[in-house]
């Protein structure tokens, strides 16, 4: 169960010094454009090192390079003392008002004639995907093992941002529902596991989030099978772990193009299949490339929006790249 205290930060359990503690915030704007962005503000505190690497990206574009969208930055930075309400030399400036509930978050960098501005507010609680009460999968999958200790403490969560974006002379309303997290644990800057992480909004009474393990034997132009690991339906105000899950994602340079994938929570199964708008290289840390696309989605004759972002360790990615 996530308590009011885990908005925080958590004590070390290692003497590791790369315990980490992260929050991503995920949204979109301007999804009813020919040309919708995907927006993505993260930060990974490293508090045993006092250090806080910061990434913030805006793209509408499909691009290999993070450079060639709208926005890029990504620095290494003093870290703050409290998660609660913190303001980092890059221009981002994180403040949780209710805690694991509201975040009201800002960021500028005028030299780029960049700003954005939210609020963010939980449309459900905190999802523990390592609490067997709340997930129906968590007593089989020990995410320690599955992905590393990066996860041993994780929540997602889906909410309703509210604010405004603007980059490079473009100004665009932010109003959607889309997905956050929050992690605590041994995150190792060289990944050599796998995961694919994707949701589906369809408003605040449908809400479809998973965490799949896939692999890369197909290269980079294959089709990946898919196994849930972890995840949720958020159904007219009701929140349901999902219990089954699986799906097929069809790939172009390792970059999601198409994913169908069909869940299932209790006796309710939901069949969801989307189309990749962008393509961004997202660098979470120095050794993962998040292969990260915002979706159209569509499910039950409704159309919705949301991320995947498909990590995949630079190890891997060498030897993907070698076979093809």
């Amino acid at each position: 169960m996530i308590r009011d205290e885990d908005a925080q930060f958590h004590p070390p359990t290692s003497d590791d010094p790369l315990w980490a503690e992260t929050n991503y915030f995920g949204l979109y704007a301007g999804q009813d454009t020919e040309r919708p962005v995907n927006i993505g503000l993260y930060a990974l505190h490293r508090k045993t090192m006092g250090m806080v690497g910061s990434t913030v990206s805006i793209n509408s574009r499909r691009v290999r390079e993070p450079w060639m969208a709208e926005y890029w930055d990504s620095q290494n930075l003093p870290a703050p003392e409290s998660l609660l309400d913190y303001e980092l030399l890059n221009g981002l400036k994180v403040v949780c008002t209710k805690p694991n509930q509201v975040w009201d978050v800002d960021y500028s960098d005028p030299a780029a004639g960049v700003e954005i501005h939210f609020r963010y507010t939980a449309i459900m609680p905190a999802y523990d995907i390592n609490d067997p009460e709340q997930d129906p999968l968590a007593a089989d999958r020990d995410m320690a093992k599955t992905w590393g200790h990066a996860y041993a403490g994780h929540f997602d969560q889906s909410g309703h941002y509210e604010g405004e974006v603007s980059v490079r002379g473009r100004t665009l309303p932010i109003d959607c529902v889309a997905t956050m997290d929050h992690s605590w644990g041994v995150r190792s800057e060289r990944q050599t596991s796998r995961l694919s992480w994707m949701h589906a909004h369809f408003g605040e009474d449908l809400v479809v989030h998973g965490l799949f393990d896939f692999d890369t034997a197909g290269g980079p132009d294959g089709e990946s099978p898919l196994r849930l690991t972890h995840g949720y339906l958020v159904e007219n105000g009701e929140l349901h772990g999902l219990s089954a899950g699986h799906g097929v994602t069809q790939r172009r340079g390792l970059y999601p193009e198409h994913i169908a994938i069909e869940v299932s929570a209790g006796d309710r199964t939901v069949a969801v299949e989307g189309d990749a708008l962008t393509t961004f290289p997202w660098l979470s840390q120095p050794g993962v490339v998040g292969h990260n696309v915002l979706l159209r989605w569509n499910a039950e004759g409704r159309t919705g929006y949301g991320e995947c972002m498909d990590f995949v360790g630079l190890g891997e990615l060498g030897a993907v790249y070698d076979r093809s």
